[in-house]
Formats: C-alpha cells, structure tokens, sequence
C-alpha cells in the first residue's frame, strides 16, 4: 500500500505541475490521476476498521459479473482527511464518506471535474456510522453501478478519438450502422448476415461480432432464445482451431438483463464461451437491440480470449464498444454518455469551488 501511494503520488505531482496553466497562462483542470477502475477512499483511519469502512471495502471489493475467474470491481485506496491534498484531489475516482449529526439520513450525492477532469467524487452522507454502514451494505450495487458506468463512458469518449476505421466501415456496409471498436482490430470474416472482427492474437485477443435476423418472435428477448441464435450464428461462423469445432455458450454460465442504450430497451446477456471439441473459452457480453426503421434484430457481442490472465480491462474497454453502435436512423452524437449519470438515488451537486478535503472539514 506504500508503494502504491508513493507511486501514485509522484505522479500525480508531475501532472498537476505539468498541466495547471495553459500557454496564456489562464488556469485549467488537470487531467486526473489514477488507472481505470482505481478508487480512493477518504475516511478516518479508525472509522475505516469499524464496521462503516468495512461495509464500504466489501461494497467496491465485490466481482466482477461474467468473468471466469475472480476479479475486484476496483482496486481500492484509502487515505485520511489529513493526506487528502491537491495531489490526491485529482483521483479519478473519489469517495468521501461525511458522516456527522447534521444528517438526517443517508444521501448518496456526486460531483464531477471538481479538480481535475474526468473526475468523479461521490459524497457519503449520514447521522451515523451505524446507520452509514447499513444504507451502504443495502445499497451496494447502486456504488458499484455509478463508477462502473463512469469509467465505461470514459472509454466510450477514447474511442470516439482512436477506433478501428476498417471495422467502421465494414460495419457500415454490410448493416448500416456505425460503430467504434479500438483500432487494433483488423482482421475480418464475413458470413450471412454476420461479421466477425478481431485482434487474432494469442494472448489478449480483442473480438467484436455482429449479426441481424428478423423480428419476428415474441420471445426474442429471452434468454434461450438469445442463447439457441447465438449457437445457430457461431456454429455455422465461428469455427474453432481443429476440425469440426466451434463456438458454443456455456449453458451453466449465462445471465440477462434489461438495459438501455442511447435512451432505447436493450437485452444485455453476458457469460462464458467455449469452443465445442477444442479446450478454449473466455467471457462475452452482448446488446440485443431492435433496428426499428427496418424491422430486424441486431446483435453486437464483445468477446475475448486471454487464458490464464486477468480479463476485467481487456472485456471492459470492449464492452464499452457496444455502447457506441449507432443503428439506422439514429442521430449521431457528439460526446455521448450512453450510460449518464443518472443512477436513481443518486444525487448531483454543484461541484465546489474548493478541495475534497477542505469541503470534508467545512460540512462535518
């Protein structure tokens, strides 16, 4: 933990001495410290080892959904109110918890690019560490959710700026849609109503895949119907390294849920794949989604292959892919946030115009 943050630390620095004034010498926000899905926590050390601290460990301690292995939701830092200072005011990623009698109840509340950009600070309030501890356990997922969505429109806003623009085109072409997925995807396979890019790397492999069928049934938007399309389109697409093999799901691992993109239903299914007659296999998400102004199902699915390493960055930054398609007659988006902030029970704030800590010691 020391060395993490004397690392941290060190760097921070450099960028705050680095990007504090621009060539006119007017004052800007610094560009954050801290790697994706790296979270830091301000909070008494005492209260930390009580039973408030550890509800808020194991709310950001839990797993990652849909991957083999265990993997954290974020890698967690915790510092006092006395180190909070410039350097670590720019973390990316913040939790303050404020917990004081003034507090009627518990309140989760959020500010953005309070010192840095992108940032997000989420404030913690509560009368008590009693009655903090519990709203914290109850709504864990609700934390989880909002610097998970955070992060994945930070990786959304990269690819706007670097993506694959052969996959682009390709996308384009044979569905009319747009989509940004990262540019080291370049190689290709075509099929019916199907198209399969990817990385073709060993270790690290990046895939996207797309495919579209008619709406028609009623059940489309369930998950064995999910499941018995995606086998019938990688069988007969997606063949495995040795004769007569080729992908499958995994019927003991897959999940849904109903999710929305660019403010439209989607049915988000994630899980394992494997490769039928081969020893392969690895995590995948999907968004099944309806192109309404032609009347058929599209299908976009990250996946990736990595054995024997940590898959949670590698699936993430493909996973925010998804969220970039731009299906027939939608509106392109300059920006776009397709999953905004708005976490129901979480509040935004007018960003305050001083530091973390020095906003910490004035409200407690």
């Amino acid at each position: 933990m020391k060395k993490l943050l004397t690392t941290t630390l060190l760097l921070a620095t450099l960028i705050t001495v680095a990007g504090c004034r621009q060539g006119d010498g007017t004052l800007f926000a610094p560009a954050s410290s801290g790697r994706p899905y790296e979270m830091l926590v301000v909070m008494d050390d005492s209260a930390w080892e009580r039973p408030a601290g550890r509800a808020l460990f194991d709310a950001l301690d839990t797993d990652v959904p849909g991957l083999p292995q265990s993997e954290r939701s974020f890698r967690i830092m915790q510092i006092n109110d006395r180190q909070m200072n410039n350097t670590f005011g720019i973390f990316r990623n913040i939790i303050i918890p404020k917990i004081d009698r003034i507090y009627s109840q518990v309140k989760f509340k959020f500010a953005r690019d309070v010192n840095a950009k992108p940032q997000m600070i989420m404030y913690i309030q509560a009368p008590s560490e009693e009655a903090f501890a519990s709203y914290v356990a109850q709504h864990k997922q609700t934390i989880v959710d909002f610097f998970t969505r955070a992060e994945m429109n930070r990786a959304v806003k990269l690819l706007e700026g670097d993506h694959s623009a052969l996959v682009e085109q390709l996308v384009r072409d044979s569905f009319q849609c747009i989509v940004h997925v990262p540019s080291d995807i370049e190689n290709y396979k075509r099929g019916r109503n199907f198209l399969w890019t990817t990385t073709n790397r060993d270790l690290d492999d990046l895939n996207f895949v797309i495919y579209t069928y008619p709406f028609t049934d009623p059940q489309t938007f369930t998950l064995d119907h999910f499941v018995h399309k995606r086998d019938s389109f990688m069988k007969a697409n997606l063949p495995g390294p040795l004769d007569g093999s080729y992908m499958s799901t995994d019927k003991d691992f897959v999940f849904s849920q109903d999710i929305a993109v660019r403010g439209k239903y989607a049915f988000e299914v994630r899980g394992l794949w494997e490769m039928e007659g081969a020893v392969m296999g690895g995590p995948f998400v999907s968004h099944v989604r309806v192109d309404e102004a032609n009347q058929r199902v599209i299908v976009a699915e990250a996946f990736v292959y990595s054995p024997g390493k940590k898959k949670r960055d590698i699936m993430r930054r493909m996973e925010a892919a998804l969220y970039t398609l731009q299906l027939p007659g939608e509106l392109p988006e300059v920006g776009i946030t397709p999953m905004g902030p708005d976490i129901e029970g979480v509040e935004e704030e007018q960003a305050p115009t001083d530091s973390p800590q020095q906003n910490q010691n004035r409200d407690n």
